[in-house]
């Protein structure tokens, strides 16, 4: 478990893939004297039904979120058969719930939906499913599985369990190694998994210590200021994880002022510029684990395919699935250029 990565088609895991390869039609060994496993069509990439998808997310002030956004809008551009209802979006779960409501009097055929908060605004999904809208929940999960169709989102457990193993191959040969942990926003269940995901890979290296722990707030202001502090009440060191590559930026300031370079940093998400620091490979940053916006394209793909009444190729059921993880592959120097054009800004 070295870098945990593979092929870039297996990195993502199946969600997170293109369409040409998730919901595309797919090649088959069968003869024409064959029976197929089954008849339900696949989506791909011809013109067929028409499908108006609406899609609500909450403002884009985060890099990871104005990337949601992108990944969406792009994806629908690629089909001439979808019309995308976008709203501005809004952290405020009244009014995100005000524009889901007016997706729903607009009749969509599908609702792709990233709710600031999925406790508030598991309500409104109800709402659209009874509505005969099928709703494609992205990330940040409702509270009942009746308020969504499918759901599909990152590994934040996992983000942590890799971040620890590939800190731990490093560092295995290391006598009494110290980590630090830069973590988000402590009030926010993904944090708690993503810390909890770390503290179980760390339990497979007996020689290391996690001996500090901040939590900031998945801005480059708090990355900068809690990194500061971390640094300053340790003096030695053998790796970091910070759990957000936008936080980062200011982490990676906070090290560059105090002149700091005796440990090895791994970030979080999948930021172009922690993958160019990566790529340069003149400092610290040495790895990121993903958490890939591209989540936002394939709940379009999800989304267009539920609006068709068709199925995922690749698979024997007649139905896309309820629910599809992400992978949280880990980046660093060696394949870091497979996945330069996925970094977001």
């Amino acid at each position: 478990m070295a870098h945990l990565t593979s092929r870039r088609g297996l990195l993502f895991g199946t969600a997170a893939v293109s369409a040409g390869a998730l919901l595309a039609g797919c090649t088959s060994n069968e003869t024409d004297d064959e029976p197929a496993a089954n008849d339900q069509p696949a989506a791909d990439d011809k013109p067929g039904k028409e499908v108006t998808i609406g899609f609500a997310g909450p403002q884009a002030d985060h890099g990871w979120l104005n990337a949601i956004n992108d990944n969406a809008k792009n994806r629908a551009k690629k089909y001439s058969d979808v019309t995308l209802e976008i709203t501005e979006g809004s952290n405020d779960t009244a009014q995100q719930i005000g524009q889901i409501e007016t997706l729903i009097n607009k009749k969509v055929d599908v609702l792709v939906v990233l709710p600031a908060d999925g406790k508030a605004l598991t309500q409104v999904g109800l709402k659209a499913m009874r509505a005969g809208i099928p709703v494609v929940n992205l990330d940040r999960i409702f509270n009942s599985p009746q308020a969504y169709r499918c759901w599909i989102g990152g590994d934040n457990y996992g983000m942590g369990l890799n971040a620890g193993h590939y800190i731990g191959e490093k560092l295995k040969d290391t006598k009494n190694a110290r980590v630090i942990e830069l973590a988000g926003l402590d009030n926010l269940e993904l944090t708690k998994q993503r810390t909890k995901g770390f503290d179980d890979a760390l339990k497979n290296y007996p020689n290391i210590r996690k001996v500090a722990r901040q939590a900031a707030d998945f801005t480059v202001e708090s990355g900068q200021a809690k990194m500061a502090q971390l640094l300053q009440a340790q003096s030695k060191f053998d790796a970091l994880w910070n759990h957000d590559d936008d936080q980062g930026v200011g982490a990676l300031r906070a090290i560059e002022q105090a002149g700091r370079d005796d440990f090895l940093m791994v970030g979080g998400a999948g930021a172009l510029s922690a993958f160019q620091a990566i790529k340069k490979d003149d400092g610290v940053l040495k790895a990121t684990v993903l958490y890939p916006p591209t989540m936002a394209a394939s709940a379009i793909d999800l989304a267009r395919a539920l609006g068709q009444g068709k199925g995922v190729s690749g698979l024997a059921e007649f139905e896309i699935p309820s629910s599809l993880t992400l992978y949280s592959a880990v980046v660093d120097k060696d394949n870091v250029d497979q996945y330069m054009s996925t970094g977001f800004k």
